[in-house]
């Protein structure tokens, strides 16, 4: 029997892993499309219909975003890991959203004339009592949600502005006026549990709109539109409920007791969990849904697991970056319950070539510390340069160290950026300049603006795209 290298590539071998799931939706919605204007009604005008056309692509796209984020195995296949199927969920719900846009300016436009509109609205252009409310509710719901969602990311909005100006907005942020109404903003807004239940409501908002569609539609005379729409808005449907009734019963969820809770810098904590009962088989850099108990009831955080599978027990590492996680270390105590659910995530080093590069941006090192964690059963092969940047001294520094000094063909670049500047793309193609681009993986994790910078760079310098591998943890 032939057996593979660890280092070998796993995206070759299996490239429909990485993009069966965008490109299906792409040819989804392209097809909808294209049976739509085949079967146009001829009683419809242009106008009306392409509005109502982009209407119903709009169902199509939420309908789909809504299925990526019900917790479905095969998502996670075929989007290449949870956390990209959330980053998809996002663009086509803003997509949807926009499509929108067009569907109010032209789907009251003209009226058929003939037999086709005599299921549509009535005459005066505006729809039916019923539809038109259904309408507004769908509209104006989805775009509330949608600002409450791009609010808190207003720093990141603004990161296509030169570097000068930048500094001026942040410098603005630190007067009292603004750390005013930043503390106002957060009373109002909420934190993540708030925005994850209105976000719930999002189904309901579809259910509004399909239904809107379904008595306000002119191009109903045409069967094809009326099952194809009928399919993909009742599909979306299924899938909320499911999400919402069912989905909590076929979880693969585990029963743990925190036995430590450990600070291990500045807003940085690492929690030590045991199994009562079954434990989680995880792959190392993989992530877990850590359910805990606190003050406003059960709360659940996708986390990445920085321990090894042969400990026996999970740790966590966590950044206090949102309202729970800042109080992890005064609200978790030893003996409290927990709940794992997963294991989720395709961040793995075994899918990497021979030749690779570790770029780890502050709390961004966990995947790669289980890496290195776990060197005594899941063997490092391939050749590393570990790049570690952090505002400030490293944590797990010295174990980081030892652990690497323990890896054959692997080179540690601890980088700190209040002493040396922020850690350039330059520096880690240095390590590499002696390599063919094209046959080396990289693999990121960090903060959203150092990965995407480094990600243009890495393509413009010749690392293939199939090689460039990023851990995604903020999927708001």
């Amino acid at each position: 029997m032939v057996t593979r290298p660890a280092f070998m590539p796993l995206s070759r071998l299996v490239p429909p892993a990485r993009t069966v799931g965008p490109a299906g939706v792409m040819v989804l919605a392209g097809v909808f499309g294209v049976v739509w204007l085949v079967w146009r009604p001829a009683g419809v005008g242009w106008g009306s219909f392409l509005g109502q056309l982009a209407g119903a692509e709009a169902v199509l796209l939420m309908a789909v975003a809504i299925m990526l984020i019900s917790v479905l195995p095969a998502v996670e296949t075929w989007f290449d890991g949870i956390d990209k199927a959330a980053i998809w969920h996002r663009r086509l719900s803003i997509t949807g959203l926009l499509l929108l846009i067009p569907h109010l300016l032209f789907a009251q436009g003209d009226r058929p004339s003939g037999p086709v509109g005599q299921t549509g609205p009535p005459p005066d252009g505006h729809g039916s009592g019923m539809g038109g409310l259904l309408a507004q509710i769908g509209i104006w719901g989805l775009a509330a949600l949608a600002l409450w969602a791009i609010m808190p990311r207003w720093r990141f909005l603004l990161s296509w502005l030169p570097p000068d100006v930048l500094r001026r907005v942040d410098r603005l942020g630190t007067t009292a006026v603004a750390r005013r109404t930043a503390a106002i903003g957060r009373l109002v807004l909420g934190g993540y549990e708030r925005w994850r239940s209105l976000h719930r409501l999002t189904g309901l908002l579809l259910a509004a709109g399909f239904v809107h569609g379904l008595l306000d539609a002119t191009t109903f005379g045409s069967p094809v539109l009326r099952w194809s729409y009928l399919a993909v808005g009742g599909t979306g449907l299924v899938f909320y409920v499911y999400r919402e009734t069912a989905a909590r019963f076929f979880l693969p969820l585990h029963d743990y007791q925190v036995t430590t809770v450990t600070p291990v810098a500045q807003g940085l904590t690492e929690v030590t969990l045991t199994p009562v009962g079954r434990p989680l088989h995880f792959v190392p850099g993989q992530f877990a849904m850590l359910f805990l108990e606190g003050r406003h009831g059960w709360r659940r955080h996708p986390f990445t697991i920085s321990g090894a599978p042969s400990d026996g027990e999970l740790r966590f590492s966590i950044k206090a970056l949102g309202d729970d996680t800042h109080a992890i270390q005064e609200s978790v105590a030893p003996g409290m319950p927990a709940v794992i659910g997963g294991p989720h995530g395709r961040f793995a080093h075994t899918r990497g070539t021979a030749r690779q590069l570790w770029i780890a941006g502050g709390i961004g090192v966990t995947p790669f510390l289980s890496w290195l964690r776990s060197h005594d059963t899941h063997h490092l092969n391939a050749r590393i340069d570990f790049f570690y940047t952090t505002a400030g001294p490293a944590p797990f520094a010295d174990e980081i160290a030892a652990l690497a000094a323990g890896v054959p063909h692997l080179r540690l670049h601890l980088h700190d950026s209040t002493t040396s500047g922020y850690l350039s793309v330059d520096a880690a193609l240095t390590a590499i300049a002696d390599d063919d681009p094209r046959q080396v993986s990289v693999f990121l994790c960090g903060p959203a603006p150092m990965v995407n910078a480094f990600i243009q760079s890495l393509r413009a310098a010749g690392i293939a795209r199939r090689n460039l591998h990023r851990e995604h943890f903020d999927w708001r």
